[in-house]
């Protein structure tokens, strides 16, 4: 059941990116012969208008083709009045573009939902303390609740991350301990820690941990969920950003990578966490989508926004040779990580 929901969750994914380029390509008057979900051999097919929407064997991704467009051999094209080479380059840029920007307005949606559902936060109640480290020194004990930090009041866990660790000067900290207030005076200590990339930084630290059983279901107005869903979407994305320079710089080791296994696994372990978790989960994975398509590599979006720029500047089409070229070495490049993913999670399964 949980492989068929992640599957189920991956297809929705591509047919939402794929939706954008549809509406786009229409928008501007591109013929779209086909859309598919999944690759492969089709087992589904229904006409509807110009365009055959097809179901595809292999469950792993999708596509649209476009009269004229053909991203396994750019030589093929088309000079109709409906075809994709005849529009102009910034038009062909905006219907790349627009499965993309599906992807981050899908993880915008679904961010926005979990915010009028309503989504458990960690309460500010400590659960344990390191006994070498400054909290328990300084008088704070299992059971205590903040309440505030340097007279800023503290209800969630995650309101404090920020006074914490870029506190350099003594915190001032008004703690609920049966039933009566304490104020202590903590000066963080600068330690070594790893940060989500897996990266060993400094980082000030008074060490406690939360209560994790100790939550609250919070919901937000429309407003405050609309900008909740922005920021989220947001920081989503300089996070995967950020990710990939520091993969592709050679900071996180290529064995961090990972595929359409490890994705899998991991929806399918989600999706037993709850719908909150699961729709987290759907829109990050819809983020990592949008900004891996972008990425200037031949055979993603990304590649032919660059040819397209390239036109744009130059007034000249680039070589149909040269785009066949370096077409092939995009899916190469492509191959290669989806293997180097799958090896991956093979080890870490097989581990």
């Amino acid at each position: 059941m949980g492989i068929f929901t992640a599957l189920i969750i991956f297809s929705f994914l591509i047919f939402f990116h794929e939706l954008g380029h549809f509406v786009a390509a229409r928008f501007f008057g591109v013929r779209v012969e086909v859309f598919s979900i999944g690759f492969g051999k089709r087992f589904l097919t229904k006409q509807i208008g110009d365009t055959q929407w097809s179901l595809s064997m292999i469950p792993l991704g999708g596509y649209i083709r476009m009269k004229g467009q053909d991203d396994s051999d750019p030589r093929f094209t088309s000079y109709d009045d409906d075809s994709y080479n005849v529009k102009r380059p910034w038009q062909r840029i905006i219907i790349s573009l627009a499965g993309p920007l599906a992807n981050f307005l899908l993880a915008f949606l679904l961010y926005l939902t979990i915010s009028q559902i309503g989504m458990p936060k960690l309460l500010s109640n400590v659960s344990d303390l390191n006994q070498s480290h400054p909290a328990y020194e300084s008088g704070m004990r299992v059971g205590d609740k903040i309440i505030n930090i340097n007279g800023e009041p503290i209800i969630y866990w995650d309101d404090m991350a920020d006074k914490i660790q870029n506190g350099q000067t003594p915190l001032r900290i008004t703690v609920l301990r049966d039933n009566k207030y304490l104020d202590l005076t903590i000066m963080p200590k600068l330690l070594e820690a790893k940060n989500r990339f897996g990266e060993i930084e400094k980082r000030s630290i008074i060490g406690i941990s939360p209560d994790f059983n100790a939550t609250s279901i919070v919901q937000y107005e429309l407003d405050h969920g609309l900008e909740y869903a922005y920021e989220q979407t947001k920081t989503a994305s300089m996070i995967i950003v950020k990710g990939l320079q520091k993969l592709i710089s050679g900071l996180i080791p290529a064995d961090n990578l990972s595929g359409v296994v490890g994705i899998v696994d991991t929806t399918v372990k989600v999706s037993n966490m709850g719908i909150i978790a699961l729709l987290a989960f759907t829109a990050l994975i819809s983020v990592n989508l949008g900004v891996i398509n972008l990425l200037p590599i031949p055979a993603l979006d990304g590649g032919h926004i660059m040819f397209n720029l390239y036109e744009m500047i130059t007034n000249k089409a680039p070589s149909q040779e040269v785009m066949f070229k370096l077409t092939l070495m995009g899916w190469g490049i492509l191959l290669s990580l989806m293997l180097l993913g799958l090896y991956n999670d093979i080890n870490r399964l097989i581990g």
